[in-house]
């Protein structure tokens, strides 16, 4: 029997005769091979990976999508739910309204003034009318409330609406107009009145709380 061939190649599993003659390149071939299979493996891993992601991913959007719809169809259900509200109280509110019986107006209280009044023009016909009558009790009432005592009332020459009043320890009158209201002209008459006094003045010749609003004093 001849000499075997050292140049034979002993076949097995990624080896070759010449592998164990130089050792260096049989640990690249299994570099290689191991390198093959980890990249493979890794790529593998990667693609499950995002794939797991996408579905992750498509599940929140459903998630979203239907937090929506719920969101919209309860709005939509509170708006219909006003509208109907709203018609309701429209076509009821619009329609004929409940006779009523009107309550009785309340009659003006007759009163009649305790102080004179003096017409400056009686020659010409008497100017005091109920009205001015009752305007001026009315007034005498108002002043009598703040603590003052009128003597008299006086429809001066040539005035239609005016009536002066003089007040005891006063030495002036006060001018009022009878389509103002009495309370208000004689809550202005107090105030000057209270306002010359805390001036030192005691003497006046009129108080004009005709205008709403001013008042003079001369």
């Amino acid at each position: 029997m001849g000499k075997k061939d050292r140049s034979t190649t002993v076949r097995g599993e990624g080896f070759r005769s010449d592998d164990k003659t130089r050792p260096e390149l049989a640990n690249k071939r299994q570099h290689r091979q191991s390198t093959f299979r980890m990249g493979r493996t890794i790529g593998e891993q990667r693609e499950k990976l995002e794939t797991r992601n996408e579905r992750n991913a498509a599940r929140k959007q459903d998630k979203k999508r239907q937090a929506r719809r719920v969101i919209f169809t309860v709005v939509g259900f509170i708006t219909l739910i006003g509208i109907l509200i709203f018609l309701c109280f429209f076509f009821v509110g619009s329609g004929e309204p409940t006779p009523t019986t009107p309550e009785p107006a309340e009659e003006p209280v007759s009163t009649e003034p305790t102080i004179e009044i003096v017409d400056e023009d009686a020659s010409a016909g008497s100017r005091i009318t109920n009205r001015m009558r009752s305007y001026v009790a009315q007034a005498e009432q108002d002043f009598r409330d703040l603590g003052y005592k009128p003597t008299k009332a006086v429809v001066p020459s040539g005035a239609i609406r005016e009536v002066d009043f003089y007040l005891e320890g006063h030495p002036g009158f006060i001018k009022l107009y009878i389509d103002r209201g009495s309370a208000v002209s004689v809550e202005d008459a107090d105030r000057m009145l209270r306002y010359l006094s805390a001036q030192g003045v005691t003497e006046f010749h009129y108080i004009d709380v005709r205008i709403a609003g001013k008042s003079y004093w001369q």
